[in-house]
């Protein structure tokens, strides 16, 4: 799955403050990522979250 640092991932669950869109700040074997609603930071690993994706927004869609 091609998930860059800046793109906005929807998921399949709210986070208990209710939002599901997410920020990533970072990628690799582990993501980092913003709440949307109430800014809390979580890492989780790739396999763990790619199952949970529900969209993917890109930050720069013409790259």
């Amino acid at each position: 799955m091609d998930i860059r640092i800046g793109d906005i991932i929807t998921m399949k669950k709210p986070h208990p403050c209710g939002e599901k869109r997410w920020l990533c700040l970072r990628t690799g074997a582990d993501f980092r990522l913003r709440c949307m609603g109430c800014g809390h930071e979580v890492m989780v690993q790739r396999h763990k979250a790619e199952k949970n994706i529900k969209s993917v927004e890109h930050a720069n869609p013409e790259e």
